[in-house]
């Protein structure tokens, strides 16, 4: 599928679309609750957030659901963004100067598309996770349906749960470090959907560069 390069008025471009907004968000939200509940579960010294999201009944009954939610948002993201999350030697020359991207020495970084390497870690790193949350969870959520479980498997899957959990806590609090203080004007795009050509130009120099000669080749 191919990414949007709408140029828009007062130096601007599409950068996500309607539809990837709202995957993202749907993504975000349920995140954001399996999140709060799920250290609820995992910690009895973070029980009361379940309290604070409806209770520890309803919190565990949406949890599973919220589970789903986010697992189909990911899936449905994989679906529109994998083709452009393949990573190219200048990803590997991104990683290698990944200090001066976290002291905002953007002009030592080598040329980044419309996703940069980082980016790609967070996309293949969530999506893996929840593949790995998913078939985990779905075995503790009932487990009484498997014939083969055991109390060994069922410690695995609390371990697999966990793990994956804790991995994507990590990645989400990256990704918010990248979207708010990294890439400043990139938080709003998953907002209104549009960045300034100058946000481009400096964040994302080969997208930047693709936007320009789509927009100077003459219409046919």
């Amino acid at each position: 599928m191919s990414h949007p390069q709408q140029i828009i008025p007062h130096g601007h471009v599409l950068r996500y679309t309607l539809r990837e907004r709202l995957v993202h968000w749907i993504a975000g939200v349920s995140y954001v609750y399996l999140l709060g509940t799920g250290l609820a579960f995992w910690s009895p010294w973070l029980f009361w957030l379940a309290a604070a999201l409806g209770g520890a009944q309803v919190s565990r009954t949406l949890h599973s659901w919220a589970g789903l939610i986010f697992v189909g948002a990911v899936w449905y993201m994989y679906v529109m963004w994998a083709p452009q999350m393949k990573h190219t030697d200048d990803d590997r020359r991104w990683w290698k100067a990944l200090k001066y991207y976290s002291t905002n020495q953007d002009e030592k970084m080598p040329p980044a598309g419309r996703y940069n390497a980082g980016q790609k870690f967070l996309f293949w790193g969530f999506f893996w996770c929840s593949l790995l949350l998913l078939l985990s969870g779905v075995f503790l959520w009932a487990p009484q349906y498997f014939a083969w479980h055991s109390l060994l498997a069922m410690r695995i899957a609390v371990l697999v749960h966990a793990s994956a959990a804790l991995f994507t806590i990590g990645l989400f609090m990256i990704h918010l470090y990248m979207g708010i203080f990294a890439e400043r004007g990139a938080f709003g795009s998953v907002i209104r959907g549009d960045v300034s050509i100058a946000f481009a130009k400096r964040y994302h120099p080969t997208w930047y560069k693709e936007i320009v000669g789509e927009s100077s080749s003459p219409r046919k």
